[in-house]
């Protein structure tokens, strides 16, 4: 009899790292390009044990590691190829928390499940490698003379366009709830500039200071003819009636459901017509597992699932349905290589991380398929500990 991977321990390693021209806007909430800044950042790495010796990792931050301190026991002992109890038992015993070390617990348990069975996991999922369209994500709107205007972001978007991007996105100002003259004007410029060249997409993320701007806003989208606009203002991008509303007032489709979480939350909003494209990522919603419920939940509705932010993971999810348009690249700037660590060997989602057509593929290593820099985690380790065993 074949014998399965059992969980024997669970343990964490911590890093920090300085990224150059890096900074935070007036609130210091939004990623922005700044020559005089160097932004710290700290992260870890989550490394689930098995006896065969097979091991699930992957990013976490801080949040997740205190989550993933509650349900450290419940998984020592458990097959590792049990995704489905352990993403239900998890789910409810972090009800009242955010659930990420749920999501990260099912990414790590689904990476060994693929270098157990030696397949990608896209392979598990019962998808085929196939070329996944990327946009360009931009970091937010700065005033340092990088992202500062409308101008600079039509000149960005025409140097993705020379890349091979066939789709752009605009995360505007933080201000913007005290200056939406400026994101209607760069929405209107870039509609002009680019008709029939380039899918065009914006996120306010949430920072439109009320319904009448945001409405204002959807109006200068539709004359535009933008692809989709979401998160529009500040109710955190969760009132099921009023992106009802602005549905029913806008043409332009509007993707939500980012900032609610999990498959029940998603189906709720989907009935109640609040958006027309959903929204989901493997790190907020039950990791593998709970991103592909929402996408076979938005494919029964005839709606498309568009998964938040790059990873590998979200290349072998996007890899494996039907419903689905984009892959964010992001963020990226035209002055900025890089926000994020170089924690990963020969993987690449940078600006220039597509192919001549504007294209990404899933790994096709075992599992999540791509190899942690361990020297480069090693360098910048602040701290490392075992959680359970």
């Amino acid at each position: 009899m074949k014998r399965y991977p059992i969980i024997n321990k669970i343990t964490v390693d911590v890093f920090e790292w300085k990224t150059e021209k890096l900074g935070q806007d007036y609130n210091t909430f939004n990623l922005v390009c700044d020559p005089n800044s160097a932004l710290k950042q700290r992260e870890g790495i989550v490394r689930i044990h098995t006896d065969l010796g097979l091991i699930g990792e992957h990013p976490i931050n801080g949040v997740g590691i205190a989550e993933l301190k509650q349900i450290a026991a419940y998984l020592i002992g458990k097959n590792a190829l049990s995704r489905e109890m352990i993403y239900n038992d998890t789910k409810r015993a972090l009800r009242q928390s955010l659930k990420q070390a749920s999501s990260i617990v099912d990414i790590c348990l689904w990476d060994i499940a693929g270098k157990f069975f030696q397949v990608p996991i896209y392979r598990l999922l019962g998808g085929e490698r196939v070329p996944l369209k990327a946009y360009a994500s931009t970091l937010h709107g700065d005033e340092n003379g990088g992202l500062s205007s409308p101008h600079d972001f039509k000149d960005f978007a025409n140097e993705c366009l020379e890349m091979g991007y066939k789709a752009f996105k605009v995360h505007g100002w933080g201000l913007a709830k005290e200056n939406i003259q400026r994101e209607i004007d760069t929405v209107l410029l870039l509609g002009d500039e680019f008709k029939n060249r380039l899918d065009l997409l914006l996120d306010p993320a949430c920072e439109v200071k009320n319904f009448g701007d945001a409405l204002r806003l959807g109006k200068a989208c539709d004359e535009a003819n933008f692809f989709w606009w979401e998160d529009p203002y500040a109710d955190g991008g969760v009132s099921q009636f009023s992106h009802k509303k602005l549905r029913q007032m806008v043409r332009t489709p509007l993707l939500q459901t980012e900032h609610v979480r999990y498959l029940e939350q998603h189906v709720d909003f989907i009935l109640s017509e609040a958006t027309d494209f959903v929204r989901a990522g493997a790190y907020e919603d039950g990791g593998i597992t709970g991103a592909m419920k929402i996408a076979h939940a938005a494919e029964g509705f005839g709606l498309d699932l568009e998964l938040h932010a790059p990873s590998p993971v979200h290349r072998h999810i996007m890899t494996s349905i039907r419903n689905t348009n984009f892959y964010e690249m992001g963020l990226v700037h035209p002055k900025l290589r890089t926000y994020r660590p170089d924690i990963y060997i020969d993987y690449n989602d940078n600006l220039d991380g597509i192919d001549k057509n504007g294209n990404v593929f899933a790994p096709d290593g075992h599992g999540i398929g791509v190899d942690i820099d361990w020297d480069w985690v090693s360098f910048h380790s602040t701290d490392s500990f075992t959680i359970a065993e």
